[in-house]
Parts: structure tokens; C-alpha cells; sequence
């Protein structure tokens, strides 16, 4: 292998290195915003529930009990019908961020392969042409794939986000 093929592999790997890396940083911190949401949101159902158990040892008739009982649970139903599309939300846009590298990755990624294989294949008794572009072409349909997952998975979280929205109205 020569230095200029060997430099180009050292080359690919680091720019693939750093995109995994770029990768687990979005992941950690979204599941780091997804923690604190769901943190936040025990804590404030805890306190409201300290609340409403306050306020039901001034309650005088079983009608107001019912009342505010019926109040409290509504209350903690929207927050974590909120919380859930806010998740949901945190999730689509991780998806959207990690297919949106993963595709440039992928694009930017396949032509310099192809160029290394075929600074590779130089010299070999075998149709370089041929093989770079059977690479081209297998790169290009793997990238259209990632594509059409990233739509779909956008699609479904968009699907939920609107079915929630119309069970809310």
C-alpha cells in the first residue's frame, strides 16, 4: 500500500471518528435534556400533590373532595401528556440531527472512499472503473435508504404529535 493510499485511510477513519464522536455528544445531551424534563416534572407533581393534599384537609363536603380530586388528576394528566410531546419533540430532533450527519457522512464520505479505492486498485489487474462506480452506487442507495427511514421516523413522530393534539381538543 503506498503513503498516499495510507494517508487517505488515516484521513477517512479521523473524519469518521469524529462524526461517531459528534454522534454520542447529540445523543448525551439530549438524553441529559430528556433526564432533567422528567426530573422537573416529578418534582412538580410531587409539590402539587403536597398541594392538593393541603387542600383537601380544608375541604368541608365530599362534593368539593370530588371536585378538587377531579381537578388535580386533569392537571397532572396535561403535564404529562406535555411532557410526552415535549420528549417526543427532543427525539424527533435528535433523529432529524443524527440522519441529517449520518447523510452527509455518508455523502461526503462515499466519494472519498471511491477515490481511495481507487488509488488502491491502480495497478491491479481488475476494472477499477467498474468497481468505483458498483462503490458509487452502493453509497448512493445507502444514503437514499437513510433518507427514507429518517422521513418515515419523522413522519410517524409528527403522526403522534397530531393524534395527541386532536385527543386533547
Amino acid at each position: 500500500m503506498s503513503n498516499n493510499a495510507e494517508q487517505t485511510v488515516a484521513a477517512l477513519q479521523k473524519k469518521n471518528l469524529e462524526s461517531a464522536m459528534k454522534l454520542a455528544q447529540l445523543s448525551i445531551e439530549n438524553s441529559q435534556r430528556i433526564l432533567q424534563l422528567q426530573m422537573q416534572t416529578a418534582k412538580d407533581l410531587f409539590e402539587d400533590g403536597v398541594a392538593n393534599v393541603q387542600s383537601l384537609t380544608q375541604i368541608k363536603t365530599p362534593n368539593e373532595a370530588m371536585e378538587l380530586r377531579a381537578r388535580y388528576a386533569q392537571q397532572a394528566a396535561e403535564k404529562m401528556f406535555s411532557t410526552s410531546r415535549t420528549i417526543a419533540e427532543i427525539t424527533a430532533e435528535l433523529q432529524h440531527e443524527m440522519s441529517k450527519l449520518v447523510s452527509e457522512q455518508l455523502t461526503s464520505g462515499s466519494q472519498e472512499m471511491i477515490e481511495a479505492m481507487q488509488g488502491f486498485l491502480k495497478g491491479m489487474p481488475l476494472n477499477s472503473h467498474a468497481a468505483a462506480e458498483a462503490m458509487q452506487s452502493t453509497f448512493e442507495a445507502a444514503r437514499k435508504t437513510l433518507e427514507q427511514v429518517a422521513k418515515a421516523s419523522s413522519d410517524a413522530f409528527s403522526a403522534v404529535a397530531q393524534t395527541e393534539k386532536k385527543s386533547r381538543k
